[in-house]
């Protein structure tokens, strides 16, 4: 009895309770008898006490788990029983008449027994598929935010390890550089480490983190190229999830510097649409026959391009064009607003 009674929440028992009343004075009602008396109310609780045992016994040990032969063994027992109690006990208590004495076809008395308890029933497996569903929603849910977690711890090892290797490298050849790439450094990770632990940050704060990290990589460049960022009026009240962006812009810089010495392009566009659509544009020069291939199969891609599944299902569109020595990233995103 105890394992029955913790398949039961308090709140089901108030839906059941609320059910079962209603359904008790909607099966009662007569217009030629407007009266309930107690042998309505006593055959509609032996009716209810079926339902009991076979959603809380019947439905956890047999139907879901699959056990349908126990399952038809235990409902010819449970329908035999309240055959058997209705005619030999409570006819006789209530009735005294013809129908207290005569014994009924099985068939008939089970017609009236059985939609009852097949519609008390009935709530109950509505009850467990919704409950079912929202533990399945839950468990995605959890799913989803622990996905997110880890992409995102991901991306902090990936971009120190980049930038790193380029600070050793100026330090190594003394140049002047260092202090500014430090300080600029210093600033982006400030952003990672105290701005991002959100699911969603402001637009504004990560465009001008953005503007950092460009500013950082564009020191790496010197006069080898030329470096373009641009931004239109960015809206306090749109957020977006952090560091989306910056992954296509690390991208551009890593695959221009790898494959060429100079003549370097990188242009970067970000706009805001009145309706809150996010335009974003990350061009970059290359040259032919280097390693700029490995761009599509590269951890950053990959991990940006699964949070934007998970965080922008149906919300987004990205497409990458490679053409005439130029890599293009074109972005747009349906924006949410702040709470």
């Amino acid at each position: 009895m105890k394992r029955l009674l913790k398949n039961i929440e308090l709140k089901e028992w108030g839906f059941q309770t609320l059910f079962l009343i209603i359904l008790f004075f909607i099966s009662s009602f007569d217009k030629n008898s407007p009266n309930i008396g107690w042998d309505k109310f006593a055959f509609f609780l032996h009716y209810a006490f079926i339902a009991f045992v076979i959603n809380y016994a019947f439905l956890p040990f047999f139907f879901y788990k699959k056990k349908f032969v126990k399952l038809i063994l235990a409902l010819v027992f449970i329908f035999g029983y309240a055959y058997i109690i209705e005619e030999f006990v409570l006819e006789k208590i209530f009735y005294s008449g013809d129908r207290g004495q005569h014994i009924s076809n099985v068939f008939f008395t089970l017609l009236d027994i059985v939609p009852l308890v097949l519609i008390m029933v009935s709530f109950k497996l509505a009850w467990d598929a919704s409950q079912k569903q929202r533990e399945v929603e839950q468990l995605q849910l959890s799913v989803k935010e622990s996905e997110l977690r880890y992409l995102k711890s991901q991306i902090n090892p990936h971009f120190l390890f980049n930038n790193l290797n380029n600070l050793y490298s100026y330090a190594m050849e003394n140049s002047p550089k260092t202090p500014s790439i430090i300080l600029e450094l210093s600033s982006v990770l400030r952003y990672m480490l105290y701005n991002c632990k959100e699911d969603f940050v402001p637009l504004s704060e990560e465009v001008i983190h953005l503007k950092h990290f460009t500013a950082l990589n564009e020191l790496q460049i010197e006069n080898r190229g030329v470096v373009k960022f641009s931004a239109s009026e960015i809206p306090d009240n749109y957020i977006i999830a952090p560091l989306i962006l910056l992954m296509f812009i690390e991208n551009a810089f890593k695959h221009s510097t790898a494959s060429q010495s100079d003549n370097i392009l990188i242009d970067i566009n970000i706009n805001v649409s009145n309706n809150g659509t996010l335009s974003f544009t990350c061009l970059n020069s290359f040259l032919p026959n280097s390693n700029n291939q490995s761009l599509s199969k590269g951890i950053g891609l990959q991990n940006v391009k699964k949070r934007l599944e998970l965080m922008y299902p149906e919300k987004y569109k990205l497409d990458i064009k490679d053409f005439n020595n130029t890599y293009t990233v074109c972005l747009v995103l349906q924006l949410e607003t702040k709470d």
